[in-house]
């Protein structure tokens, strides 16, 4: 089981890099990214490893060595769940991305390989696109309007 849950957690995210790299202007996409929900699958991959194991995996990251870390990553299980962990996270950064390169009107083009780049090396692509938006200024705010009186 824990193969397939492995083999499964890039599945589950797949189509949601698949809107945001290939199909950044179809609006069904922006629809979809905005939910933060979009890491659902992979949380409950996540979820479905640790769990029976926290026996093993409290321990290895309540107190951190580099060796029990080692070797909770060395199981298939831990391997798995590190895995889904970081699906999730990437998943979770990229959606961020997307969603604040849009406000700011970055280039599809641009962000492609930026979100690429998240996937195959999450904190690699998110210094990239750190470096990037500083490009392109966020929009300014529009004024909320004043609340009115009833009475």
């Amino acid at each position: 089981m824990t193969g397939t849950l492995f083999e499964l957690t890039f599945a589950v995210a797949a189509p949601f890099w698949a809107l945001m790299i290939l199909l950044p202007h179809w609006s069904w996409t922006a629809r979809i990214i905005r939910s933060p929900l979009i890491v659902a699958p992979a949380l409950l991959i996540y979820a479905i490893l640790v769990i029976p194991a926290l026996g093993d995996v409290l321990p290895a990251v309540a107190s951190p060595t580099l060796d029990g870390v080692r070797d909770l990553l060395g199981t298939a299980t831990g391997a798995a769940a590190a895995w889904a962990h970081m699906i999730a996270f990437d998943l979770f950064v990229g959606r961020w991305a997307w969603l604040d390169s849009r406000e700011r009107g970055v280039p599809a083009l641009v962000m492609a390989p930026v979100l690429v780049l998240t996937i195959l090396l999450g904190p690699l692509g998110l210094a990239a696109y750190l470096a990037a938006r500083v490009r392109w200024p966020q929009p300014a705010a529009i004024p909320a309007a004043e609340p009115q009186r009833i009475g």
